[in-house]
């Protein structure tokens, strides 16, 4: 591209848009435009009007980023503290889970357990937490701990487990929601029981199950790696009782009554 002075506007916006081509500046390129006039109707100086394009260009970059971890965490669903109800869940305190948003426990490689009947907003808060890490740049994982357990004796099978375990041993933050839900067998427990060794102390395990710790003798019926399993996941953690009352149950029969009155 020739550089050249006293370049026309229509030759100057088509030089910045090859060179934005060429430099791979995609938001720059965009919003080029808006920008050069928002810039002469407020009498920016050249460095401020420099300074809006890089920013805007970065802040876009880092937008970027966010969306292309969120999505490589495998979410189900979309879901934020900020859509949490937590006048509808007193049992969850709203303090604590402000806290855990600043992801500082995700940083130190601290376990985090939520614990409560189906409808409690266990999964909300795992997949809402987990967003937060990938939004502050932690690479995370979701994964039901039924489809881990299945993935693991799949790979055990076709003699892939080392690279399996190390593939989930990688990320910052691995999200197992529905654990407790169904009985493992003793090789499936031991498998589930290796990814956790993988990354104790080392990277953050959050879990959600319908269980208290003294009923997981039902999922892992072996009693001292039933013992060993919530000691990885408790120690130096953080535990949140989301209680009994299902807010989802609550919810529905809300709606129906209003329905039925109106």
């Amino acid at each position: 591209m020739t550089r050249k002075r006293g370049l026309t506007e229509e030759a100057a916006t088509a030089s910045i848009d090859q060179a934005c081509r060429m430099l791979r500046l995609p938001s720059i390129r965009q919003q080029f435009a808006d920008l050069a006039e928002g810039a002469a109707r407020d009498q920016m100086s050249y460095r401020a009007f420099l300074a809006e394009l890089l920013m805007t260009e970065c802040d876009d970059r880092a937008r970027r980023r966010s969306e292309r971890r969120i999505k490589a965490a495998s979410f189900p669903r979309d879901k934020s503290l900020r859509a949490f109800d937590f006048d509808a869940n007193p049992n969850v305190d709203p303090a604590t889970v402000n806290t855990l948003a600043t992801c500082e426990w995700v940083k130190k490689g601290e376990p985090l357990c939520l614990i409560g009947d189906s409808g409690t907003g266990k999964s909300h808060l795992l997949i809402a937490l987990g967003t937060e890490a990938a939004m502050q740049g932690f690479r995370v994982r979701y994964v039901l701990a039924t489809k881990l357990v299945n993935e693991l004796v799949e790979a055990a099978d076709e003699k892939q487990l080392s690279k399996t375990i190390a593939r989930y041993g990688r990320v910052d933050l691995l999200c197992i929601d529905e654990l407790g839900y169904m009985e493992l067998d003793r090789r499936g427990a031991e498998l589930l029981f290796q990814v956790l060794t993988e990354r104790e102390e080392k990277n953050s395990v959050a879990i959600a199950s319908n269980e208290s710790f003294s009923g997981w003798t039902k999922t892992f019926t072996d009693p001292r790696l039933c013992a060993a399993i919530v000691d990885r996941l408790t120690f130096n953690g953080a535990i949140i009782q989301t209680g009994t009352e299902s807010y989802r149950l609550a919810h529905t029969k809300a709606q129906a009554e209003h329905t039925a009155v109106g």
